[in-house]
């Protein structure tokens, strides 16, 4: 089986599905408990996704022998500067190599933009994330937000 990582506009079922798994499993580690159907959907609810497409970011969905695996979101922040956002990989297709793939999409959609420096910012629960952004180049930064979430921070230059 093989990936393949393409845009997609995050309202299409498989990204809507994605998005709502996402949520349940960052939102889950975070309260230590299973997140209920309302708190996902309140979470999602006015979460700005809509800036996740063009001409102000975009929205990728990867697919593992053409299932729906996994997601993530580039934002543009100014001209030189963009956001890592809602990387997510189902459990069910870690370590397969989807992860890596995911981020060189999400890279080459920043080059698209005319963007030298992809950031983000993350939680320390978050293990299997911040593995993944070292072991792709990533580097941890001084802290670039106030975020109520966020604990470590990572840049690339690309």
């Amino acid at each position: 089986m093989t990936w393949t990582v393409t845009p997609e506009h995050f309202g299409t079922p498989d990204a809507a599905l994605l998005r709502r798994d996402y949520y349940d499993e960052v939102a889950s580690r975070y309260w230590g408990r299973p997140a209920t159907t309302e708190e996902i959907d309140e979470g999602l609810t006015g979460d700005g996704v809509e800036r996740l497409a063009r001409p102000t970011g975009e929205f990728l969905v990867g697919r593992y022998g053409g299932k729906a695996a996994s997601c993530a979101g580039l934002l543009l922040t100014d001209a030189g500067t963009a956001e890592l956002t809602r990387v997510f990989v189902r459990p069910g297709f870690r370590s397969t190599g989807g992860g890596g793939l995911l981020l060189a999409a999400i890279e080459s959609a920043a080059r698209s933009f005319g963007v030298g420096r992809i950031r983000l910012d993350t939680r320390n629960d978050l293990v299997e994330a911040r593995g993944l952004y070292a072991k792709h180049g990533y580097r941890e930064i001084p802290a670039f937000n106030q975020g109520p979430y966020a604990e470590h921070w990572f840049a690339k230059e690309l």
